[in-house]
């Protein structure tokens, strides 16, 4: 049998898009094996380093491992460095081991381009991967905490400057988030908000230079208004471990340059033997293959190929994506003796986060600004995901973006955070509980025997006396308010007008919602077995919130149940408050005097061991 092995270098956007398309085209082909290289055990979320940094989000927000996104496919991971590339043999060697290939994927990126700036590779600080994030954001903390207890002015001044190099989307987003973190790192430490320095350096006459002027306009308007010194025609020409110098001779006091001004091939690459075009990046043809090379393909920021004379493709996430489909695409071509397809880009635009809860964005012509930028920016962020099919990081990206963030810092502000404590939802938890065990009981016993026996202490011993005749499991009669089961049913429609439905908040139900209804309940018979399994149901649910086990879902079927009483006109305004209540619980509610305290995090390790394997920091799977 003929194998193909298939080796993908780097697990950035595109490796990753690559790898999965793969994967699932052969995912039951045993003649073909697929094997992907990196450095990191992770896969890095490079659009949102910013967040990292300027300490938006935890920083394993933007970390995905590899375990996690390949644990049910055939993909191999190997954590490793590659040292050489064998063509002639079709070799991959790495520090500690070697890949056959019959086909190649190379896409390990780029990395900061510093353009021969004295100082910058020794006093700069770049955001181009994980370790940059985290670097940059100990420094800034670390630098304003020494900040303050600084006595001279000349020193503390400098100390609480930062200057970002570079308008790109990068730097913005840098700058914007430094904007609104500065409130947090000033009262922290005890400054004054207005001590802490931002500026924008930009060698080019404009800024934001890859988006719409109007865009970039109302970005640096908003950014001026914050506060932000943006400098544009200034070119760095040298950098020192407090100052930087701009080709005008201006000299600025600053302890942290963040350098974002250009991006280059990775470096890596320069002894692969390749063609190369602008700032190294590799040649490849229309089908994403390496110029005089065949099976080797070259994808993502490291590709160079004009789309138009003098434009190559974009350096940007849509690019690496569609460059990873097509190489894909003509390597799964190459194996079935298909034709190939060449690359056809087809960008949606570019959007810039200034913030948490401003940004500017021209998606296929439509100009968006303000909230709507950055909430089609969540929704870009969240189709990702569901490009590389990872439920459990789009869970986690929500959670990050949206219930976890601190100082109003997303587009919601704090209306969402769940930073609040859960003791106080104890009581309310025990009063929703007691409602649906109260519903439960009604129906179990029956109406006239609950009411009886709940009356007071003294006669809850009646509880003891056994079911009584109109209990829902004795019933031979439908309890539910429906026409067209009532009409063949003797007895139905005295018993579903009396009781609970007497004064419903809706005096008929939706036509739309009764065609559902007919469709679940088409019968009779059918009907009385849901009536019995909802005494189970409500009283399983009761249970559940009281003892804090599984609230979540306990409070979702609860929100879920009135919504469908409501609808079918068998709710009374009376039990209307078990809804919001319902709602309300779903924040943690059960992790306070509940069971979920312990099982929930029992659960969540248990269940992502044996669904995603165990996280190693190194892979080298065989």
């Amino acid at each position: 049998m003929t194998t193909h092995n298939i080796v993908i270098i780097g697990a950035g956007y595109a490796g990753v898009h690559a790898a999965k398309k793969l994967a699932k085209q052969y995912k039951r082909d045993e003649s073909v094996s697929i094997t992907l290289i990196d450095r990191h055990s992770y896969h890095t979320m490079m659009t949102e380093l910013h967040e990292v940094a300027a300490n938006r989000v935890e920083a394993d927000a933007i970390k995905f491992d590899l375990r996690r996104l390949f644990k049910r496919t055939k993909v191999k991971l190997v954590t490793d460095n590659v040292t050489n590339v064998n063509y002639d043999n079709k070799l991959v060697t790495t520090e500690h081991g070697a890949y056959p290939f019959d086909f190649l994927i190379l896409g390990m990126g780029g990395e900061p381009n510093d353009f021969g700036t004295p100082g910058v590779s020794e006093h700069a600080f770049t955001l181009w991967s994980f370790e940059d994030a985290v670097r940059l954001r100990d420094h800034i903390e670390s630098t304003v905490r020494q900040a303050a207890t600084i006595h001279d002015e000349k020193t503390r001044r400098a100390m609480l400057t930062f200057v970002v190099c570079g308008s790109g989307f990068t730097g913005i987003e840098m700058v914007g988030e430094l904007v609104e973190w500065k409130y947090r790192l000033a009262k922290e430490n005890k400054l004054d908000e207005d001590e802490i320095m931002l500026y924008v350096i930009e060698a080019a006459p404009t800024i934001l230079n890859t988006l719409d002027r109007k865009g970039a306009g109302k970005a640096e308007t908003y950014l001026q208004k914050h506060g932000v010194i943006i400098l544009k025609n200034s070119p760095i020409v040298e950098v020192t471990e407090d100052s930087i110098l701009l080709k005008s001779n201006e000299e600025i006091a600053t302890h942290t340059l963040i350098w974002t001004a250009g991006v280059q091939a990775n470096q890596d690459t320069k002894d692969y033997g390749m063609s190369t075009g602008r700032a190294g990046r590799l040649k490849v043809n229309e089908f994403m293959e390496a110029e005089g090379l065949e099976r080797v393909y070259v994808v993502g920021d490291l590709a160079y190929f004009e789309e138009e004379p003098a434009k190559p493709t974009p350096q940007i996430v849509e690019a690496a994506e569609q460059t990873a489909m097509t190489a894909a695409k003509n390597v799964i071509a190459e194996i079935s003796n298909g034709k190939k397809v060449p690359y056809k880009g087809k960008y949606h635009g570019n959007m810039v986060s200034i913030g948490a809860r401003y940004g500017v964005a021209n998606l296929s012509g439509i100009r968006l600004s303000g909230w709507f930028a950055n909430f089609m920016k969540h929704m870009v962020n969240l189709y990702y995901f569901f490009g590389i099919r990872s439920g459990y990081y789009m869970v986690q990206y929500i959670k990050h973006e949206f219930f976890q963030t601190k100082d109003k810092r997303n587009i919601f502000r704090d209306t969402l955070t769940r930073y609040g404590n859960v003791l106080w939802s104890f009581p309310l938890r025990l009063m929703v509980g007691g409602f649906w065990l109260s519903e439960a009981g009604a129906k179990l016993w029956g109406e006239e025997t609950w009411k009886e026996a709940t009356s007071s202490f003294a006669t809850l011993s009646k509880l003891f006396n056994g079911i009584g005749d109109d209990s829902w499991l004795k019933s031979t009669t439908v309890n539910m308010p429906f026409e067209w089961l009532q009409t063949t049913t003797s007895g139905a429609s005295e018993t579903a007008t009396s009781g609970d439905w007497a004064t419903p908040i809706l005096s008929k139900m939706p036509g739309w919602f009764e065609w559902i209804m007919q469709i679940m309940l088409p019968t009779p018979e059918v009907a009385l077995f849901m009536q019995k399994m909802m005494v189970f149901i409500e009283l399983g649910i009761g249970i559940a919130i009281i003892f804090g086990l599984f609230t979540w879902l306990a409070s979702f079927a609860s929100t879920g149940f009135l919504i469908m009483f409501t609808l079918c006109a068998m709710l009374g305004w009376d039990k209307l408050w078990a809804l919001p209540a319902s709602i309300a619980l779903m924040n943690g509610s059960g992790r306070f005097i509940g069971l979920d305290y312990w099982v929930i995090p029992y659960l969540q390790k248990k269940l992502s061991t044996s669904w995603y394997g165990k996280e190693r920091s190194i892979y080298h799977d065989k």
